[in-house]
Parts: C-alpha cells; sequence; structure tokens
C-alpha cells in the first residue's frame, strides 16, 4: 500500500507509519479543513508536529489502517477542521474583582472618569499586589481552562497589574507557570506602563525611567516575557514615555507592541509601527496615517471588540482602511476584570462581525493566522500546514461560518495540542 504515493510500511518505532521514511504518530480522516476545498483531506502528524495534509482516498485509508494502530487514527467523519484558536490579548492573571464600576458606567460615569477617580487599573493593583503568587495561581487556572475548553491553543497574558518590581514579576512568573500545567501555549507580555501607581503621582517620567532601569531588564533577565506592552493614552503615556521603554525593549531583544488609539488619536500607533512592532491594539480612534504605517511595518491590528461593547463605546476602528492597506486584523478577548471579563473567543468573532463589520472568515483568519502573526508565532502556529504545531480543533459544524454566527452550543468536537488529542 502507499500514502500519498509513498509505501507504508510498519516500522520498529511501535506500531508508526513511515511516509518518506519518516515514522507517523496519528492520522486524522475524513476532515474538512476551513482553509481548503470541500473535499476530505487527512492530516498526519509526528512529534507534536503537522507532517502533512494530504487529500483522502480509500487507498490511503487502507494503507493507514493497515500500518497504525487502531487508537492512532481518528475518523473526523466529515467534521471541520481548523487552527487551534489563539487568543493574542489578555489580562488573565489578576485578583479581585471591578462589579462596582460596572455599575457606576451603567449610570453614566466614563471608564476614564473612574480611572481618574482612582478606580479602572489602580483598584486592581491594589488585590493584585496583596495575593500570593498561588492565589493568582488559583485563579487564573480556571480562566485559561475555559478558553481550552473553547478550543484555544494559544493564549497571550501580559502582566501591568503590579507596577512595581515584585508583583509584575509574580504574575510573569504566575503566567509561565500556567503553561506548564495546562495544555497551552502562553506567550507573556510585560505591560508595566499600564498606568500610573500612586508611589509615582504626578511623576511619569520617574516612573518610566523606573521601569527602563529596574523592572525592564529584571524581565529580561530572568526570560519571562516574549515581548513588552504599553498604554499610549492620556489617561496612561505619553509617545516619547512609550518611546523610551521600547528602546530599552530593543536592546534586550524584545519585539513591542502597544495599547493605542483607544480614546484618542496620539500616534502611539505610528511609534509602534517605526519599532516594527508585533501589534497595534485596541485602535478605535486610529487615523489613515497610522494605518498605512502598520501596513509597512507588517504590524497587525489586534481588534477587541469585548471592551468597545462593554464600554459602551461608539467611535469604530477604520476597518475599511485597514483593508485597503492590507493590514491583517487580529480578534482578542482583551479579557480583563473591567473593561472586558468576558472569557470566549468565539463571541469576539461573533461581535467583531456584528459590531465591526467584519466577514466570518476575515474574523476566523483573526483568531488564527493572524493571531499567531500578532505574536510573532506566524512560523509556528495558525495554520494547517506540514511543519507547524499540530495545533488544530475539530468542530461539529456544517460550515465554517457558523463560529462566528451560532454560539448557542460547543460545537467543538475535539481540540489537538501539539498533537495530542484532549
Amino acid at each position: 500500500m502507499a500514502v500519498n504515493g509513498v509505501p507504508a510500511t510498519g516500522s520498529s518505532d511501535g506500531d508508526n507509519t513511515r511516509i518518506n521514511n519518516v515514522p507517523i504518530d496519528r492520522a486524522w480522516i475524513n476532515a474538512r479543513l476551513s482553509d481548503r476545498d470541500d473535499q476530505l483531506y487527512i492530516i498526519l502528524t509526528r512529534s507534536g508536529l503537522i507532517h502533512d495534509v494530504i487529500p483522502s482516498s480509500a487507498e490511503t485509508v487502507a494503507a493507514l489502517q493497515s500500518s497504525l494502530n487502531a487508537a492512532s487514527i481518528i475518523d473526523v467523519a466529515g467534521g471541520w477542521v481548523t487552527p487551534g484558536l489563539i487568543d493574542c490579548h489578555t489580562h488573565l492573571v489578576f485578583a479581585g474583582h471591578r462589579a462596582n464600576e460596572f455599575e457606576q458606567r451603567l449610570q453614566g460615569v466614563s471608564y476614564e472618569t473612574i480611572a481618574r477617580q482612582g478606580g479602572g487599573i489602580m483598584a486592581t493593583v491594589q488585590q493584585t499586589r496583596k495575593a500570593s503568587f498561588d492565589e493568582l495561581l488559583k485563579l487564573s487556572m480556571p480562566r485559561v481552562q475555559a478558553l481550552i475548553d473553547q478550543g484555544v491553543t494559544t493564549v497571550e497574558i501580559k502582566s501591568g497589574y503590579g507596577l512595581e518590581l515584585e508583583t509584575e514579576l509574580k504574575m510573569l512568573r504566575a503566567a509561565r507557570e500556567l503553561e506548564s500545567r495546562l495544555p497551552v501555549r502562553v506567550s507573556t507580555t510585560f505591560l508595566g506602563a499600564h498606568a500610573l501607581p500612586p508611589e509615582y503621582h504626578n511623576n511619569a517620567d520617574g516612573y518610566i525611567d523606573f521601569l527602563c532601569r529596574e523592572v525592564l531588564p529584571a524581565v529580561a533577565t530572568e526570560q519571562l516575557a516574549d515581548a513588552v506592552d504599553m498604554f499610549c493614552e492620556g489617561i496612561g503615556f505619553s509617545v516619547e514615555q512609550c518611546r523610551r521603554l521600547f528602546e530599552v525593549a530593543a536592546k534586550h531583544g524584545l519585539p513591542v507592541k502597544g495599547h493605542t488609539e483607544q480614546l484618542s488619536c496620539l500616534g502611539g500607533t505610528r511609534l509602534v509601527s517605526e519599532f516594527k512592532g508585533l501589534s497595534a491594539d485596541h485602535l478605535e480612534y486610529l487615523d489613515e496615517a497610522g494605518v498605512k504605517a502598520m501596513a509597512q511595518a507588517g504590524t497587525v491590528a489586534v481588534l477587541l471588540p469585548g471592551a468597545f461593547y462593554y464600554l459602551r463605546e461608539t467611535k469604530l476602528p477604520p476597518i475599511e482602511l485597514l483593508r485597503q492597506y492590507g493590514v491583517p486584523m487580529a480578534i482578542a478577548t482583551d479579557f480583563n476584570p473591567g473593561s472586558s471579563p468576558l472569557l470566549s473567543l468565539r463571541l469576539m468573532m461573533n461581535m467583531a462581525c456584528v459590531l465591526f463589520g467584519l466577514t466570518p472568515d476575515e474574523a476566523l483568519k483573526g483568531v488564527t493566522v493572524n493571531a499567531a502573526q500578532a505574536l510573532g508565532l506566524q512560523d509556528m502556529t495558525g495554520k494547517l500546514l506540514p511543519g507547524m504545531q499540530a495545533d488544530f480543533c475539530v468542530w461539529n459544524i456544517s460550515c465554517p461560518a457558523e463560529l462566528a454566527s451560532e454560539l448557542a452550543v460547543n460545537t467543538l468536537h475535539q481540540r489537538v495540542f501539539a498533537g495530542e488529542p484532549g
């Protein structure tokens, strides 16, 4: 027998079959692929990677059945397979809650006003500083598990609720520990420039000095972060203050990204693009100059419809401009206790379509291939191609558009992470 024209035989590697003399661990047969035509395919995996994706045929299936252990052949039975979902912007390591702010906003108090009154991010900072490492881990694990249960295989987690050395490190260590305890890939981001802590009241420059001099070097030395983020906004930090942080990040070999143009247009997106940043996120007030800069830099636009919805914003991100300039659009939950306490990436896909006007196909790309690029992981995950991580989902759906259009039940049939079904 032959698989894709190549003899398939038993091997000394146990029950594995060999393709081009390479042992295959598992085969998913009779799969429909979201990024291809409507015919059936076979996904072959080896050592946690996709070895090949080939058209299905009776001869190919018979060859696999004669060589692989029956338990290593998973019949998808015409189910749709997508890359594993990627949540590329979260703040899920924190303590405390901010339900009182939800009530305030319903009474007409703005997010910016709450922040200036000592609420918002600083309210969470106070609770997170008090929490131990073990407490943060205990609080965070069910949040990550909730994403896993919906098909997420990669999640980004930011710091930013410490705003001083020990708590920032504690948050990032907890994020790293989550990856060792759960079947998920975690990308960590240092967000020390999230807000101005009370210790540096009216001294934003001094706080940026502290981050550049003490905190970021400690984060880099311990290899706790995969990227550096900042909040460039009137209630956050100026473009020049963020530039100083980015310059230190570059010295440590860390890529950058930014919370930009959420409440006003300060030029933070152009700064991120100047540093060839991975992504600029939020972007409701992004102008054409910023879009053009992103296109030239290869920076991904991360849309966060959960925060837009939860804060009852009205200014839409410039979707048509992003399309016009060919800027990749990713979608994320922005899960956090104050402005987006929502842990459903598929809900974000739906919101991106309903609120922002994305197509279901754009939404699916936004939580797979484009989300991977927003984390600098485009050569590892987000696509169903040979050599990529074997991270994918099998769905009980009639077409891929259902992933964005219907949310009544969880249609995930099987989640595969690094080649292991779960």
